[in-house]
């Protein structure tokens, strides 16, 4: 074969590649609507839309501190740069006002917007590809509804090359697996529906479930704990305390009121998910308690007995300012009972930040408190990042570590507390 052939081979090969990867990678764009082809909706969607908007948690991540609800622009910190969330209000510059329903639905199933461009999944199509249409016309019409607002979402900041949208075609050829999910016929419809919720809209394996380095889920590790904005989400399959599985009835109260007396306080990014989760279907939510207790094998069974509460007297050798703190700061509402005051406080033994293989949570929740978000009151806890010293804050997460737990010191606290000021308060 003469030179010039071999080169002509591979110029069209090449050609050929690059043509191919062009047609995967371009979506059209999908004409807009006018503000007087805006279409019309039935009370009953948009009420069906507000509440699976709440299991979606839409609108912890699409409002911004101090803005309006939903009309985006909140930074969402990634491994690859800084992502800002896009405006879902029907404002026909800045928002979804000239989307039609089938340029909403494309971005829900496929991730991409209604101009053709690849979305990033920080928005979680992955998880929102298994949305019925119904439910996707429900959204729709909710969003639609509600009040447009002019708001300009600032320029995504991301590292090259993970600026270069199209990109994200590739990253869909190897994580995103579109359709619905099949209904398990052996299964409860409880069960059915809570896996629908939990693995779609509730999208909470995108939390729950560790990544890999292109920051797709490693589903060979589903729900075996992840990270969030700062935290470390715990693992869904399994108890980090011995003994502390989850029944479903405790699942569902945790869910709806971010809290309960064995298990304890929602905190970080988990205390939107049950503020939103509160004003949900109390039959939806119950349906997703269903299935995640499944996970971990656990039922609906009364325990027979409240877990055990642990000091397991590994402190001796504590720094006596330290336990001073500790006795001053704490022991008040962290009682050595299986009891709790107004702050509804958890016996340290039952909780899970203790028990985690890292400091993470454990140096949140100090730093950062537990704020109380319920009018009524509720779990609540005082932030000591300006009255401890690091070494203080340290020393005492390593103490309860040691006392309440049983468990090993952890090697990473002082890693953790300069992350987290780094980072700045979180919820």
């Amino acid at each position: 074969m003469s030179f010039r052939r071999v080169v002509y081979t591979v110029v069209t090969v090449c050609v050929v590649v690059v043509l191919a990867g062009l047609a995967w990678v371009w979506r059209p764009a999908i004409s807009p609507i006018s503000a007087n082809a805006k279409p019309a909706f039935d009370r009953k969607a948009i009420n069906r839309g507000a509440e699976l908007a709440l299991i979606g948690n839409c609108s912890d991540c699409h409002t911004k501190e101090g803005g309006a609800a939903y009309a985006g622009g909140r930074s969402i910190p990634t491994p690859f740069g800084t992502i800002y969330a896009s405006n879902l209000t029907p404002d026909p510059d800045t928002g979804i006002g000239t989307w039609s329903e089938e340029a909403f639905g494309r971005a829900m199933h496929e991730g991409v917007d209604r101009e053709g461009r690849q979305l990033y999944p920080a928005f979680p199509y992955d998880h929102f590809t298994h949305a019925t249409k119904d439910d996707i016309h429900a959204l729709y019409a909710y969003f639609m509804s509600l009040t447009p607002v002019r708001s300009t979402i600032p320029a995504n900041e991301l590292n090259f090359p993970f600026n270069y949208r199209p990109l994200v075609a590739g990253w869909k050829l190897l994580f995103l697996s579109r359709g619905n999910l099949a209904p398990d016929a052996s299964k409860s419809a409880d069960w059915n529906r809570g896996r629908y919720l939990v693995e779609g809209l509730g999208h909470c394996g995108s939390c729950h479930t560790p990544r890999n380095a292109l920051g797709g889920e490693k589903k060979d590790s589903a729900y075996t704990g992840g990270v969030a904005e700062g935290w470390n989400a715990p693992p869904l399959n399994a108890s980090l305390v011995a003994g502390h599985h989850w029944t479903v009835d405790q699942l569902a109260e945790y869910l709806s009121s971010g809290w309960h007396q064995l298990h304890g306080a929602a905190a970080g990014p988990m205390a939107d998910v049950t503020k939103n989760l509160g004003q949900a279907s109390k039959e939806d939510v119950h349906a997703m308690a269903v299935y995640i207790a499944s996970l971990s094998g656990a039922g609906n069974e009364t325990p027979k007995a409240s877990p055990a509460l642990v000091d397991a007297g590994n402190a001796a050798n504590a720094r006596p300012e330290i336990v001073a703190i500790y006795n001053g700061a704490c022991a008040k509402c962290h009682n050595d009972r299986n009891t709790v005051g107004p702050s509804k406080a958890l016996p340290l033994s039952l909780s899970t930040a203790i028990h985690q293989p890292e400091a993470t949570n454990t140096v949140q929740v100090i730093l950062n408190g537990i704020q109380s978000y319920r009018a009524d009151g509720g779990p609540y806890m005082p932030a000591f990042d300006g009255m401890l010293t690091d070494d203080q804050i340290a020393a005492l997460a390593q103490y309860v570590r040691t006392r309440y737990s049983g468990q090993p010191p952890w090697t990473d606290v002082r890693a953790m507390i300069a992350k987290a000021r780094q980072q700045g308060a979180q919820p």
